[in-house]
């Protein structure tokens, strides 16, 4: 049967859902390996260079396989199956982790802060719930959790890409409402960003994106929600994009529990912050967000819509 590329692509990505499935779409998308180890059979066609792998990925034996990042929040880093591989996700996607867990499969999403064109690895940057830590969850989060306990030469699934927004550059955003509808274009000259917590992690996705690229105009704004300064994730990359690129990104910091000479704003989003250091609503404005659902439902979207922020010019992960 001949396939067209549409097709083909969602063809395969339906396939890869089981234990033992391994896919690669790569560039051109004249090349396609779909493999089940338990079926063992495969189709191959001509081969390219890789820009995306679904597939199992193992803990590299660099030095530390996962670190601390903060009191509760680590690095860790996966390996491709050859140092010459990037991993290839388009801005703006994610990736999902599968894994047994206690006889449960457990699924979750997380954004790499690997550069896309870092060959050989990718870095996820994941808060860990341990148990007996906080009583409204005494088990824990079973994902973060079995990471932590993983060991170099260890094995996890990843699934993707997935997600609604894709951003392809020079201000371009492809965002779907759902995912049953099309992507509708939307041209962005000033994008504000409200994070909480790791939801930083698919912002910076982003501000790298472009802030690297000098055909890139679009302004970026970050409204970045924390609950003590300790818990400001990349807090060094942020501050020294800032420095380098001022006309084109600034970020803006809220803690819930501020210390005493603390320069920038205290306690949750409000719309006052949202006015001061985000972009004004306009048809050229977009404003993501990304954090905790509380967040996001109480004190972001509230405020937006009293700011006159329309729902087409905001988007959730």
């Amino acid at each position: 049967m001949d396939l067209d590329f549409r097709d083909l692509y969602f063809f395969l990505i339906d396939f890869c859902v089981s234990p033992g499935c391994m896919l690669f779409c790569l560039e051109g998308f004249d090349f396609v390996i779909l493999k089940d180890r338990l079926a063992n059979w495969e189709w191959t066609r001509t081969p390219a260079s890789v820009v995306f792998c679904c597939l199992d990925m193992m803990a590299m034996g660099i030095e530390p396989a996962a670190k601390e990042i903060s009191h509760d929040t680590k690095k860790f880093r996966f390996g491709l199956p050859s140092p010459d591989n990037v991993l290839g996700l388009p801005v703006g996607q994610h990736v999902y982790l599968s894994a047994k867990i206690n006889g449960n499969l457990v699924i979750r999403a997380y954004t790499p802060v690997s550069s896309d064109e870092t060959k050989g690895y990718v870095d996820l940057i994941i808060k860990v719930y341990y148990k007996n830590v906080n009583p409204k969850f005494p088990e824990g989060g079973k994902m973060s959790q079995y990471l932590d306990n993983m060991k170099i030469g260890d094995v996890i699934d990843f699934r993707g890409p997935n997600g609604l927004l894709v951003y392809k550059g020079a201000g371009a955003f492809f965002i779907k409402p759902d995912k049953k509808s099309e992507a509708q274009k939307k041209f962005v000259k000033h994008l504000g960003m409200i994070a909480g917590g790791t939801g930083i992690t698919p912002m910076l996705q982003l501000i790298r994106q472009i802030t690297k690229d000098p055909k890139d105009s679009t302004k970026c704004y970050l409204l970045f929600a924390n609950q003590t300064e300790k818990d400001i994730l990349l807090r060094g990359e942020l501050e020294d994009i800032a420095k380098m690129h001022p006309d084109q990104f600034t970020l803006w910091y809220t803690l819930d529990r501020p210390p005493q000479d603390w320069k920038y704003s205290s306690g949750f989003i409000t719309a006052d912050m949202i006015r001061t250091h985000l972009p004004s609503p306009g048809n050229e404005t977009l404003i993501l967000m990304c954090g905790p659902p509380p967040m996001i439902q109480f004190a972001c979207q509230p405020n937006l819509d009293k700011l006159g922020y329309p729902k087409s010019s905001t988007f959730t992960y």
